[in-house]
């Protein structure tokens, strides 16, 4: 196949594209930067340069694709609302030059706010069109779909981890190293279900190749771990206290940092055959490498 994957060169985006060409496909990446272009160029990988607003663009090269994997989010959290706007724009684009095609497009968002407290499943549901769930992937995939559209969501775990991660974890590490603390919220007992980049990786290759037989994946490895867990991990790794804080102390973070939100991905593994193969987070964790820039970005 031929697929295009918006987000080609991110965390998540660039082990696909090497999950895809390793299987014999071929890939059409976009990139905005002239540096990511050429590492992706250097893969094997085609290139088409642009951003998340060319709209035309990626309309044109949905269709001209076998696929689509749709992977790119700015995750500027101080301008989110704005950031899924975008999101949703790019994807009716995509999906418009899909209609009538049965070519399949998986589309990306995350799992932490799905089910809050309770154990997640494929058959959940997000909020399509409340205001106070900004992120509106699912909201613009239930669209499609409506159309005939051959879509998938992948919801990733909030934590896809792995030597060189620089999202959750890495904010963690930067925080505890500004507040001199490893800290979590109560008593900590909040989980976080979470995937090694590896395997999340894989799971889009596996989904496509199966046709995207279902509306929503879950990419988690792990069902959920207790936040006080993880805190304790950082604080042993940067050998910092570990130790309860208010909501204060997370700042703009506090939500994420107060989740509860476990999930299974029994019936994503039941139809695609995905088995994560890669370190659990604690695993991950422990070993001093996770840390070398981590949380220094």
């Amino acid at each position: 196949m031929r697929v295009f994957v918006t987000g080609s060169t991110g965390w998540v985006g660039s082990v696909v594209v090497d999950e895809l060409l390793g299987a014999g496909h071929q890939v059409l990446g976009l990139s905005r930067s002239e540096e990511k272009a050429a590492g992706l160029a250097a893969k094997g990988a085609d290139v088409l340069r642009g951003t998340l607003d060319d709209l035309d663009r990626l309309a044109e090269a949905a269709g001209n694709a076998d696929a689509v994997i749709h992977l790119a989010f700015n995750h500027d959290f101080s301008k989110f609302a704005e950031s899924s706007e975008q999101d949703r724009r790019a994807i009716e684009a995509m999906g418009e030059a899909l209609v009538g095609t049965g070519k399949p497009i998986l589309v990306t968002t995350g799992l932490a706010l799905i089910a809050p407290g309770r154990v997640a499943t494929e058959a959940d549901m997000p909020p399509l069109s409340d205001p106070s769930f900004p992120r509106k992937t699912e909201a613009a995939a239930a669209a499609l779909a409506e159309r005939g559209v051959r879509v998938g969501t992948v919801r990733l775990a909030p934590t896809v981890h792995g030597i060189g991660d620089n999202v959750f974890m890495a904010i963690l590490a930067r925080l505890a190293r500004e507040k001199g603390v490893s800290a979590y919220l109560g008593d900590g007992a909040n989980r976080w279900p979470a995937v090694h980049v590896s395997d999340a990786g894989r799971l889009y290759r596996l989904a496509l190749e199966a046709g995207a037989p279902a509306r929503v994946y879950h990419a988690n490895a792990e069902e959920g771990i207790a936040f006080r867990a993880i805190a304790e991990a950082i604080g042993r790794a940067l050998d910092l206290p570990v130790e309860p804080r208010p909501r204060e102390h997370f700042g703009w973070f506090a939500d994420f940092a107060a989740a509860d939100a476990p999930a299974s991905s029994a019936r994503t593994r039941e139809l695609t055959g995905w088995e994560p193969t890669g370190p659990t987070l604690l695993a991950d964790l422990a070993q001093p490498a996770y840390f070398a820039g981590l949380g220094q970005l």
